[in-house]
Formats: structure tokens, sequence, C-alpha cells
């Protein structure tokens, strides 16, 4: 039966819809579905209800090939680039320098630990994929580990899942206190920012029609299929553009017209393709090559520890020496690290309703920049 491809997708939608059920209502909330979907087929897999990634499944090779860059296309639809301008300068400077405190981050933090060495082939990637991350989310994430087929390091990745969900944890414990901290020992104002709600920035539902369902399929598949096309032509012109980089491209020209950005569904049909793509990653952790990345793990905890500490110092720092609000550097870092959800949250937990939209805005332009440097970073130190 573990051969039957019906049977491994049902256990996989199956395993999403329980992960994200446990999530809802009890303790394992803390661990959110990202990280609890990959545990939870993990078990399965080495138990023997999937197949692992040795034994293979051409479910895993489509859910590779065509939904993990479907869900990166779905989610790119809601960054509407002309509305990132109502985050104000504040917001927006912090935010890019925090990007660029990211890179500095993966730098130093690689450099520290001797990543050359010790991650070999995979070094630039992961450079890429931690850079991605944090500037803008698990989107930019998958999209350099898909083109780097990282992910065929189950074990690893499950890993570098795990750190990335530790310190993005502990990272929003910081920028809850830390602006209550350094208003304390530095003073500093509060910067109240125009922040007129929109209806469609956050769609915690969405209601999907027949209509905007094939919509959205026949649109996906045509981008999709034309990024595809297009990295082959480029490579026989002597171009090596990734085919994520060109979708990521589409996506985001198609988010700039109103009728793609507003329509309905694109942000759930997304969302439950990234769990199934990490369900997958999950059946690729064989505990018998658990042994493997033994000697990385604190490697990796050393990285991302650093990549946030650089980040956190630049932007601080940069809020210091431009007497900004601490409350707006603490969102706007926040927005790198986490994405919009954590931004939002942050806002809502330091009673700033006036930062609600801005963070979700440069959370939404993070999404959009965080895949073009984490390729940028992943090149240059693969050169």
């Amino acid at each position: 039966m573990l051969d039957s491809p019906l049977y491994v997708l049902t256990l996989l939608t199956l395993s999403v819809l329980i992960c994200e059920w446990l999530v809802r209502n009890t303790f394992l909330r803390h661990l959110g579905t990202a990280l609890l979907v990959i545990l939870f087929v993990a078990v399965l897999a080495n138990v023997g209800f999937l197949p692992s990634a040795s034994e293979g499944s051409v479910i895993y090779t489509g859910v590779f090939r065509y939904l993990a860059p479907l869900s990166i296309f779905y989610l790119l639809l809601n960054v509407n680039l002309a509305s990132i301008r109502r985050a104000g300068a504040p917001m927006l400077i912090l935010f890019f320098i925090g990007s660029l405190g990211t890179v500095a981050g993966v730098l130093a933090g690689m450099y520290l630990i001797d990543g050359s060495t010790h991650f070999g082939d995979l070094y630039p990637a992961i450079s890429g994929m931690f850079t991605g991350t944090y500037t803008g989310g698990s989107v930019n994430y998958n999209a350099v580990a898909l083109h780097y087929n990282v992910m065929e390091e189950g074990v690893l990745y499950a890993g570098m899942t795990a750190v990335d969900n530790i310190i993005t944890a502990i990272w929003m414990v910081v920028t809850l206190g830390a602006p209550m901290l350094l208003r304390r020992l530095f003073g500093g104002k509060v910067t109240e920012v125009d922040a007129a709600a929109t209806a469609d920035v956050e769609r915690e539902s969405e209601e999907i029609s027949i209509i905007t369902l094939g919509v959205l399929i026949s649109v996906g598949l045509a981008s999709l299929m034309a990024s595809n096309l297009l990295t082959e032509w480029l490579a026989a012109a002597g171009f090596n553009v990734p085919s994520i980089l060109i979708l990521t491209t589409i996506a985001l020209l198609l988010a700039q017209i109103p009728y793609f950005h507003k329509l309905p569904g694109g942000q759930v049909i997304g969302l439950f393709c990234v769990y199934l793509f990490l369900a997958v990653i999950g059946a690729f952790c064989e505990l018998a090559a658990l042994a493997e990345i033994g000697p990385l793990a604190w490697r990796l905890l050393a990285l991302v520890t650093v990549i946030v500490l650089v980040h956190g110092l630049v932007v601080f720092g940069t809020a210091a020496i431009g007497k900004l609000d601490w409350d707006v550097a603490a969102v706007a870092s926040q927005a790198n690290i986490g994405g919009s959800s954590s931004a939002l949250a942050l806002a809502k937990s330091l009673g700033r309703m006036d930062l609600f939209l801005p963070g979700i805005l440069v959370g939404a332009l993070g999404n959009g920049l965080g895949t073009y440097l984490g390729f940028l970073v992943a090149g240059w130190l693969g050169a």
C-alpha cells in the first residue's frame, strides 16, 4: 500500500489537517503548524506508515516540482508594492537596513562556524536560505531551498527549520521587551504612524468560487510553465537564471494588477501547498541519518544566533543614531525575522495599532525582496 500515490497523498493531506487542528486547539500551538507537520510526518515515515526518502514516491517528486513553486506564486499575489508607501519612511528605512543587517549576520555567522568547510556544497544554498527567511519569511527560505535541492537533505533541512523556529520565537520575546527597556535607558519618543486600514491587507478567511478557483489554478500553472520555458530558453542563450526567480517576478508583476491582488483564495491555497511541501520534508527525515547532523546542530544554532544578533544590532543601532521610535524598530525587525504575521502580533502586543498595517506591508515587501536577496547571496558565495 505504501507504493500507492493515492494513499501517500491522502495521508499527507490528513497530516496537515491534524497538525493545523492541534496548533489551533492544544498547547502545541507554540510549535506552529510548519514545524509540527514536519515532526508529525517524520514519525509516520520512520514507523513505516509512509515511504521514506530512500524509498521515494511520485507524490514527493510532484510536490517538489509543482506544488512547492506554486505555493510561492500564490502567496506572493498578496504583495501590492504600490501600498508599501503607507508604511512610512522610518519603517521602510529600518526594514531595508534590517535586510542588510541580515546579510551581514549571515556572512559573520558563516565565518564564525567555518560554514564553507562544514556545509560543503550546501554552504552557498544555506547562506541564501537564511538570508531569505530573515529578510521576509519562509516563502523565500523555500524558494532558495527548491532551486538548490536542499530539501533532499531531509534531516539537515528539518534541523535548520527547528533552529529557525526556536530563534524566531526567542526574537519575538526580545522585540517585545526591547522597546520598553531601551526607552528607559536612552529615552525616545513614540511616533504615531498614519495607518488607515485597508480591506485587503489581511484576509483571515477567504471564500473561493468555481470562477476564482479556476482563474487561480490556470494562471498559476501557466506562470509555472512560462517560468520553466524561459529558464530553458535563457540557459540555451548562456544565462543561468533560476526558474523560481522568474516565477517570483511573474507573481510580483501580477500582484500589482488589482484583479489578481484582490482575487480571494490564493493565500489559502498557497499556505496549504506550503504545509504539504513541509510534510514531504518530514518524510525525508530518516532516523538512520540523524547521526549525520549531530555535529552540525550546535553550528546551526550558533549561525542563526549570530545572524539575528547582528541584524538586531544594526536595526536598533540605526534607530538609536536616527532617534527613531523603538516600537517602529521592533516591528520592522520582526517583519524581517518573522514576516507579516509576526509583525502584526508584535504590534498588537505593544499596543501600537497604528503599526498594525505598516508591519503587514513591510512584511509583504520582505516576501518579494527575500527571494532576490537570498539568491544574490547564494550566487555570490557559490561563484
